[in-house]
């Protein structure tokens, strides 16, 4: 069977919907009636709210939205984004919220040339993030990644972005209709028709009627219209490693309008779960991020607003109930399946712990522009490849989330007891968690080229936690490392001095556009 593929139906709009469609649209595109171009068409219902908490991304985004044209300085004013150098997390380790450890987007200074572990080990009194990266004191200082002059995408730090999920939405929809020449339909699909090799023929729906397509391309959230309801792909589920199935949202404005916008996601472990707390120019995000078999939804929304309150909300702001949102956490062992892919939640979702969840739609997105299949012999290849390749990344995200939890030292509540069971860890950290008492986190643990996590976030994660490995064999190379921390130490210094506070460049991005390259 042989059927050209030259017209791309994604349905659902979104974060997942429109970074696809641009994406597809900026690759595969052209001038209308070009005959190598790729027809993309977007179909969102009027009235399918977006969840919309999705607001924290990987350094990925900036290559992403420059590949589809983005102004940067449009992007940050249009979604009141800010920049994220990493992740903070706050009594994790023990309890202890006064006390935490980072996971800085950048990675340690001289990662791969030396034993910069074996070094820090011999520094009992050593912070080992604070020693190897310059990036945990830039956001301690409330420091931008960079400066104004700094050109678009550029970076003197590793930086991605805090946004609003719901203005990327609209702005990303501006952008692919106006600029990219997608075709934009709002109406509601009522049925899809098989084709008869078991794949989709058409949609229809209420509006436009018929709507025919050569791939489908499901980004209809957690309701996954197609994957899931039309072709029963099940998920595979993830809640025998991470519990969480439950969250509370909120947002709430700053006490004063020049208060301190973090540079980095605060995340503060609680009893039963962790609350998150993510820095725009205007507002604050919070949530709560619990299990609901060890936690009761009041007690949760408790606990997020008195930490909202704890941590200098409006009193006026923490009048209304958080925002509950059910969470099924487990991926789709197939997500692409004879000629539709599930891109965004409709192909999983386990827990916004890293910011996971964009970067799987920019991976997602971004294979189908690299490989896009010419027909749907083509599909068949293709989408066994993509199958692999996900299934691997899902492993690989639930192994590192599960990480965080698994070397707690917590033990005031069954939920924290409960991770570090053997048995609900996942075999990956079952046979690695031991090794790593003697080794590194290191390229051969972790041994693709396009793995999720580096071997330095394990690093980060691990010790930011209190583990302290026991080397065995290593070569001495103190002074080659002694370098390296000396060299990291200068960086800090020029990086506190050099680079502006966050608000005050966000502050000046919004009054004047960053250079372009």
């Amino acid at each position: 069977m042989s059927h050209a593929c030259r017209h791309v139906l994604v349905v659902g709009g979104g974060s997942a919907g429109w970074l696809t469609a641009g994406l597809l649209a900026s690759r595969l595109g052209g001038p209308e009636g070009s005959p190598e171009a790729i027809e993309i068409t977007l179909i969102e219902s009027p009235d399918q709210p977006a969840i919309g908490v999705g607001e924290g991304t990987w350094p990925s985004m900036r290559d992403t939205l420059r590949r589809i044209g983005v102004s940067e300085s449009d992007f940050i004013r249009e979604c009141d984004a800010a920049f994220k150098q990493g992740s903070k997390f706050l009594g994790w380790a023990d309890g202890d919220a006064g006390r935490g450890y980072v996971h800085p987007f950048s990675l340690p200074h001289g990662h791969g040339e030396a034993d910069l572990v074996s070094a820090w080990l011999a520094r009992p009194d050593a912070i080992f993030a604070d020693l190897v990266s310059a990036q945990p004191a830039v956001c301690e200082a409330g420091k931008a990644p960079k400066q104004q002059t700094t050109p678009e995408y550029a970076a003197v730090a590793n930086y991605g972005y805090h946004l609003d999920a719901m203005k990327l939405g609209a702005f990303l929809r501006r952008h692919c209709v106006q600029k990219l020449g997608v075709r934009h339909l709002v109406d509601h699909v009522e049925t899809v028709s098989a084709d008869p090799w078991g794949g989709i023929a058409a949609l229809t729906t209420r509006v436009h009627g018929t709507l025919h397509a050569d791939l489908f391309i499901d980004c209809t959230g957690m309701r996954a219209r197609l994957i899931g309801q039309h072709f029963k792909v099940p998920l595979v589920d993830c809640r025998p490693w991470l519990f969480n199935d439950s969250a509370l949202a909120m947002q709430v404005p700053y006490a004063r309008e020049d208060a301190p916008i973090a540079c980095q996601t605060l995340a503060t472990a609680q009893p039963a779960g962790w609350i998150w707390d993510i820095g725009l120019p205007t507002r604050r995000g919070l949530g709560h991020v619990y299990s609901s078999i060890d936690c009761s939804e009041d007690e949760a929304a408790a606990r997020l607003i008195d930490y909202a309150r704890r941590t200098g909300a409006p009193e006026a702001s923490l009048a209304g109930a958080p925002r509950l949102i059910r969470l099924e956490p487990g991926y789709r062992r197939d997500a692409f399946i004879h000629n539709c892919v599930a891109v965004g939640l409709a192909a999983g979702f386990v827990e916004p712990l890293e910011a996971s969840s964009l970067v799987m739609v920019e991976l997602a997105a971004g294979m189908l522009c690299e490989q896009f299949p010419a027909d749907r012999d083509d599909m068949t290849l293709l989408a066994r490849r993509f199958n692999e390749a996900f299934r691997y990344r899902w492993q690989r995200v639930i192994d590192f989330l599960k990480l965080h939890y698994a070397v707690s030292r917590r033990s005031d509540s069954d939920y924290w007891r409960r991770h570090r069971d053997p048995d609900t860890l996942t075999d990956a950290l079952c046979e690695l968690l031991p090794h790593w008492q003697r080794h590194p986190p290191s390229r051969f643990d972790f041994p693709r080229i396009d793995e999720m996590f580096p071997s330095a976030s394990y690093q980060y994660v691990l010790y930011g936690m209190g583990v302290r490995p026991q080397p065995r064999g290593f070569r001495d190379q103190s002074s080659r490392c002694e370098t390296l921390f000396a060299e990291t130490a200068g960086l800090r210094r020029r990086w506190l001095n050099g680079l502006p506070d966050h608000r005050e460049l966000l502050d000046g991005i919004a009054a004047h556009d960053l250079p372009h390259v």
